[in-house]
Formats: C-alpha cells, sequence, structure tokens
C-alpha cells in the first residue's frame, strides 16, 4: 500500500474516533452522576442565561443536597459480581490459566471493566503476548480506556461485523521505541528525530491537509505530559492467494498471489485462486508517519481487543447508569426543597405584643427569659387581651416525604437492585418471601451480568489461542 493508501487509513481512524464522540459524552455524564457530581448538567435560567443546575440553584438560594444513591448501585453490583461469579467460580485447576489470572490480577481487572460497563456500556480489554528485556514471554492483559479506544461501524452485538479497530498511545519515547523499532538503532534514530524535529509544525500542516485541525478532534492527535502519541490500526484486509494442495507431500498452503506462476510449474502442485481476510495493524505518529506494519502475529489471526458493547441494538450503546440518571435528579432536587422549606419555616418564633411588656422591662429582658430554662415570663393585658404566643410551623411536608420514598422505590424497579440484593434487613418475617425477591432481583440483573459474562468468555478465548490451547 502506497502513503495515499496509509492516509486514508489513518483518516478513518480518525472518523471512527469523532463518530465515538457521543458516546464519550454520554459517559462522561454518567462517571459524573456515579462520583457525585450530579449537579452539573447545564439548565437556561430566565435570562437566557446558561448555568449548571447547582449554580442556578444557588442564585435561588437553597442549597444543592446529593444523595448519591447511583455510586451505591454501582458498588452493590460488583461485590455481588466478586461473591457470586469469582470466588463462587474460582477454578485453579488449569495451571496456566491460573498464572495467568494471578501474573495480570485478573479479578481486580474484570471488577474494574464491570464498572465501566455499568458506567458507559463498554468493556474493553487488550489481550496479546508481550515480555519485558530478559524475560519470558507471556500473556499480557489490560482495560483500554474509552477515551482511548475507537472502532468502526458495528450493530453485530459479538462485534464480528468489526472491520476497523484501533487505540491511542501515550508513551514515553523508551516505550514507543520497543514498540515501533522492532530491536533496529537505525530505525529507532529515525523515530528518534520524527518526535524532536519541528514535530509540532508537521503536526498542524498534516492535520490540516487531512482536513481534521478542528479543536473538536485534538485529543485524537496530543498526548499529555509531555508524552509521544502513537496511534494504533487495525484494518481487515483482503487479499488475493492461491490455495496449494501438495499431492506428493499430501499438505494444503495459502500463499501469496504473485507465487502462483512458480507453483503451477510443480507437477505435484494444484492450485486454487481464492480471496482470504487478514488483521494488518499500522502504527502512526500524529504527522502521519507511518511507524511499522506488520500482518497479526497470533495463532487466532485476529487484532488484540476483546470488546462488549451494551446493547448495541441499531449500533447505539445505552449503559446500565443512563437508565437511573433521571431518578436520582428527581430525588436530589425534592431532598433539597424540603431541605429549603424546613430551613425557612418558623421555629420557635415569639409573637409578643407591645401593650403587653411589662412596665421596667425591655426587649432584651424579655428575650432573656423566654429563652431561659423555668423561666417566667410576665406580661401586662392593661391594654388589651393580647398576650405572648409561640409560633412552630412544621416544615416537614409529609407529601414530600412520600414522593421521596415514591422515587427511592423508583429507582429500585428501574435499576434493578432491590433491598433484598444489597443485604438490607427484610421488611416482611417470611424468609420465602425474602429469599423470592432476592431471587427476583438476580433476575432483573442477570442480563448485565450473563452478558459480561460473555465477555470474560471471549477474553479467556484469546487467552487460549495464544498459550496454544486451542
Amino acid at each position: 500500500m502506497n502513503n495515499e493508501g496509509h492516509t486514508r487509513v489513518l483518516h478513518a481512524a480518525y472518523k471512527a474516533w469523532m463518530n465515538a464522540a457521543g458516546l464519550r459524552q454520554a459517559r462522561l455524564r454518567n462517571k459524573r452522576f456515579t462520583y457525585g457530581d450530579q449537579w452539573g448538567d447545564l439548565v437556561r435560567d430566565h435570562q437566557g442565561r446558561m448555568m449548571t443546575e447547582g449554580e442556578h440553584l444557588h442564585e435561588q438560594g437553597c442549597e444543592s443536597i446529593t444523595n448519591n444513591m447511583i455510586r451505591q448501585l454501582v458498588k452493590t453490583i460488583i461485590g455481588r459480581f466478586r461473591s457470586q461469579y469469582i470466588k463462587q467460580g474460582d477454578d485453579t485447576s488449569d495451571s496456566p490459566m491460573r498464572d495467568i489470572r494471578e501474573g495480570n490480577e485478573l479479578d481486580e481487572l474484570d471488577c474494574r471493566a464491570l464498572e465501566e460497563f455499568l458506567i458507559s456500556g463498554c468493556c474493553i480489554q487488550r489481550v496479546e503476548n508481550w515480555h519485558e528485556p530478559g524475560e519470558d514471554e507471556q500473556v499480557r492483559v489490560d482495560n483500554v480506556n474509552v477515551n482511548k479506544w475507537f472502532a468502526g461501524t458495528m450493530h453485530d452485538t459479538r462485534a464480528w461485523d468489526c472491520e476497523l479497530i484501533g487505540q491511542l498511545h501515550d508513551l514515553n519515547i523508551a516505550q514507543l521505541l520497543r514498540r515501533v523499532a522492532g530491536g533496529n538503532q537505525r530505525k529507532a534514530a529515525w523515530v528518534r528525530r520524527l518526535y524532536t524535529d519541528d514535530a509540532e509544525n508537521r503536526q498542524t500542516d498534516f492535520t490540516t491537509r487531512l482536513g481534521a485541525d478542528s479543536q473538536l478532534g485534538s485529543d485524537f492527535w496530543n498526548a499529555r505530559d509531555g508524552k509521544c502519541r502513537a496511534i494504533e490500526v487495525w484494518t481487515l484486509e483482503s487479499r488475493e492467494v492461491v490455495v496449494c494442495h501438495n499431492r506428493r507431500e499430501g499438505t494444503l498452503t495459502v500463499e501469496p498471489a504473485s507465487a502462483s506462476h512458480r507453483l503451477n510449474r510443480r507437477p505435484d502442485v494444484t492450485t486454487r485462486w481464492d480471496i482470504a481476510t487478514v488483521w494488518h495493524c499500522r502504527w502512526f505518529s500524529p504527522m502521519g508517519d507511518l511507524l511499522t506494519e506488520y500482518d497479526s502475529p497470533w495463532p487466532h489471526g485476529s487484532h488484540p481487543f476483546v470488546i462488549k458493547l451494551y446493547p448495541l441494538t441499531d449500533g447505539e450503546v445505552h449503559a446500565v447508569v443512563e437508565d437511573i440518571i433521571d431518578t436520582q435528579k428527581h430525588v436530589n432536587r425534592m431532598i433539597s426543597l424540603l431541605d429549603q422549606v424546613m430551613r425557612c419555616s418558623a421555629k420557635g418564633v415569639l409573637l409578643f405584643p407591645e401593650t403587653a411588656l411589662p412596665e421596667g422591662w425591655t426587649w432584651e429582658d424579655a428575650r432573656r427569659c423566654w429563652s431561659s430554662a423555668n423561666g417566667l415570663l410576665p406580661y401586662n393585658p392593661r391594654y388589651s387581651e393580647a398576650k405572648p404566643e409561640q409560633i412552630n410551623a412544621n416544615g416537614g411536608n409529609s407529601n414530600a416525604f412520600q414522593m421521596i420514598e415514591l422515587q427511592m422505590k423508583l429507582f429500585e424497579d428501574i435499576s434493578g437492585v432491590s433491598g433484598a440484593l444489597q443485604g438490607k434487613s427484610p421488611t416482611v418475617n417470611s424468609a420465602r418471601v425474602y429469599e423470592q425477591q432476592s431471587e427476583n432481583a438476580n433476575i432483573a440483573l442477570s442480563d448485565v451480568y450473563d452478558t459480561f459474562e460473555a465477555f470474560r468468555r471471549q477474553r479467556n478465548h484469546k487467552i487460549n489461542a495464544l498459550t496454544g490451547k486451542l
């Protein structure tokens, strides 16, 4: 493939990353709500100004109170996963798999991947053979940040229709050279020059020619903390091949189409033209340079990523957290409103008629006597029948409390995480009923757990392929 073809691949990767902007934005909002920043949505006030909901509430003299139920829900689901799927499913009979699991801390990785799955609807892990200098090759598994990952359009829930996938890397120069130089000192020097000789201007020129120099997509090209940005792109490509049957040796091989003339001259070989698909990897610099390329080097012949997007209906991703944000916001509003009502209600206000103040008394005397324990407060009714009266308004509106209880119940119904699943004390005396409630709660979340288990099976299948167990 010529330079123009490589540029088209990089441009396709950039478009795929930009197409996922909505997913990243939704994930950021879900993450804010999960970790307690629940008043950051933008609203417009009566003057047309844009501000956050928290700022709008403060302008009205109210305090923004957060009762974070989403975080508890996420922790409950992960805790149930640890107890039911990790501990009960712990099989240590397979020694190589046990070593890979312990060496990569897969249990902890999977819990964090499940947390990401609940927040963004995405599970992404990277599985590849890796070795440190002076050490044996081993299988390495890593979680991949959704902000650093991109893929082409997919509609198959198994991701079998994926034809482009990749990852953005922020590496120091030593890590980058290990990845792309292949132990070649001359190539390492060339790559080092690419990232030092007028790299910023070259990047600006390249992205301008590509039509991608907007600030909106700057995170695709630029690394942070002074590191080097490298763009890894995997594409599924078609190639012409010849299928060769060696009748003497009884073997069947696949050779490049360019070898057909040589093979056809051999009387003991029968050839057939065909089309083969190959996963091909390219590493680019943000200046458009092709750093390295190679076909999939692993036995499974695929890319190193394992992905699960939920639910991928019409290619769309919708996380579990997304379903309960509106209910969470309503609970916060009701609690903040109730707090405002209670703070603004009259509490212990004394109505003291001016004509009832005894002779020789000041208002300070009356205030001190009223606030004292066993205090005696005389009053003079000679001018009227009025007498001092204390006002205590009820700031706790029972209807507001009922609304909060209703929203809490809706939160459990929508999320599927009931009190029984959280291990709360039963509200019923029957053990059978409580057991049935727990079972129903598990059924409500079975789709989430089973989908994540399918992701783990795919990951383990790819690991087994690398270890030669398939």
